[in-house]
Parts: C-alpha cells; structure tokens; sequence
C-alpha cells in the first residue's frame, strides 16, 4: 500500500511538473518532427503576416513601371509582375491575409460545430434528427458552386469571404465529428451522476462535455486551417475572393500570371509555392497535434494527464 501511494505521488508530481499546453509542445518537438517543422512554418507565417509593413522592402501595391516583368535580382529578390510591383512585397503582405482567413475561419466553424453538433448529440431525440437532417441537405449541394453562388450575390472581399467559409464549413461535416464525440462522453457514469444531484444541462456541458472533447476541437481547429486557406486562394484563383489590388496568393496566380506564364514564369511560381508550403505545415502540425492530443491514439495526452503515467500507475 505504502509503494502504491507513493508511486501515485510520484506520477501526480510528474504530470503536473509542466503545464498541459506546454507539455505539448515539448511532446511535439521530441516525437513529431514533422509536426514541428510544420508549426515553425505556421509560426513564420504569423510572424511575418503581423510584421509585414516592416518586412517588405515596398509596399504591395507600390508600382514601378520600368521595372514590369522583371526577373529575380538584387534589387527585387522574387522579380516583378506586368505592373512592376515587387513580388515578395506581395508575397508578405498576402501572409496577412492567409493568417486572417486561417485563424478566423477555423474559429467560425469550430463555434457552429460546438453549437450545432455537440448540442444536437447532448440534446439528443427529435432535435439531433431535425438538426442532422439540415446537415445532410446542404452537404447535398456541391461546396464550391454553392460558394460561388454566395459569392455572386454578396459581393467578393475579405469579409464576406471569412463568413462565408466559416458559416459552411460549420455546417459541413465537422459538425459530425463533434457529435460523434459528445454521444461518446455523455454516456459516461460522471455525467449521469450530474444529472441525478440536479445538475443543469448547461453545468453539464460547461464542466463535463466541453472539456472532454477540447481535444477533438483543437485537433479540428488545427486541421481546418490549411484547408481555409487554400479554399479562399481558389475563390481568389476564380475572381470570387478577395478583389485586387489585394495580394491574396489565389489572386496572384489568377490572370496576368497565366497570361505571363511563359514570359514572367516567376509571377506565378512563388506565390503557388508559398501556398503550398504553408497549407503542408499546417497539415503535418494539425497531424501531429492529432496523434499527441487523441487519447485513443498510442502516447495520447488524455483529460487527466499523459499515458505514460496512466501506464507507471496500472502496472503497481
């Protein structure tokens, strides 16, 4: 007994010694390098997104005329576009808006997947069925024309296209695997016990349904990110994103670059290759994140705490 107790002391010690998103981020770097290469990519683009009027060497829409269709050179590093604008200047600054539109979106779809399937799956009856069935008669319809159809009526711009991502997106299907999770955990004994003492359904799910399934929605946020991105750089690509002089990435690889294609290959080689650049570190970061923070996943941090303690503690 005496061993026992002190070997609990000792895993207790051992999983409070470092904070939970702190200890992520260790177990990140030391088992998924990968998912560490793609977060330092993520990093840089927060960073330079939030410092580009004092990274580019011009402004992104500052023109010089003598210099269009310029190759890479000392004075402009990544060349020039057919209206003489410095490409990695745009480059910069449309860091900014991928940063806006891969966190904003993210945040859209993760509240409407909260509210639209963790309530459904809680509430459960006649008001999941209702709710599921709405999910399935917009998933019916092809996302992109339906995009395009919102689009053709809103307007383009910035923030019709954040809403517009995020309000779809969160009734698409990751509204499903919030659902999913929530009927997993609501069928706990600790819930029913909650729910015998008197506990409201709002307690309920403050206290025991959300944090339990944060895991999911980090892992859902963090892999939702590339894919906001390269869906607005496709509304950009087809002239139903973000209008110019904007330097969305999608808007630069739309138009003069494929008109220039052969002439200025340059116009349309960086802007696809920092896109696909960040969309891949986003993905191999949400990847890793995934397999650290899923507890059915071996070496899964857990709400209490990481398995290697859980395993110290089942073998006394």
């Amino acid at each position: 007994m005496a061993e026992s107790a002190t070997t609990a002391a000792a895993v207790k010690k051992e999983q409070k010694h470092l904070p939970f998103l702190l200890e992520v981020v260790v177990r990140l770097v030391k088992e998924k390098p990968l998912g560490t290469v793609g977060g330092v990519i993520v990093l840089l683009l927060f960073l330079v997104g939030i410092f580009a009027p004092l990274i580019a060497p011009y402004g992104f829409n500052t023109q010089e005329l003598s210099a269009r269709l310029q190759a890479p050179s000392a004075k402009y590093l990544l060349g020039t576009d057919n209206l003489g604008r410095d490409l990695l200047s745009r480059i910069i600054y449309g860091a900014r808006i991928s940063m806006i539109v891969g966190l904003a979106v993210p945040a859209i779809q993760t509240v409407m997947n909260l509210l639209i399937g963790g309530v459904a799956a809680y509430l459960g009856g006649t008001v999941d069925n209702i709710v599921q069935r709405f999910v399935d008669t917009v998933m019916c319809f092809p996302g992109l024309v339906l995009m395009l159809t919102v689009v053709a009526i809103t307007g383009p711009g910035l923030t019709q296209v954040v809403l517009l991502l995020g309000i779809l997106g969160g009734i698409g299907g990751g509204n499903r695997v919030i659902r999913s999770a929530v009927i997993g955990i609501k069928q706990n004994v600790y819930v029913e016990a909650s729910k015998s003492v008197g506990g409201t359904n709002w307690h309920i799910m403050m206290r025991h349904i959300l944090p339990n399934v944060m895991p999911v929605v980090i892992i859902g946020f963090t892999l939702s990110m590339g894919g906001a991105i390269l869906a607005e750089a496709t509304l950009s690509f087809l002239g139903f994103g973000i209008p110019p002089p904007a330097p969305s990435w999608g808007g630069m690889l739309s138009g003069p670059a494929r008109r220039y294609m052969l002439q200025a290959p340059w116009m349309a080689l960086w802007p696809g290759l920092v896109l696909a650049l960040v969309v891949y570190g986003m993905n191999m970061m949400g990847d890793g994140l995934r397999d650290i923070l899923d507890p059915r996943l071996r070496g899964g941090l857990g709400r209490y705490g990481s398995s290697k303690g859980k395993k110290k503690l089942s073998t006394t």
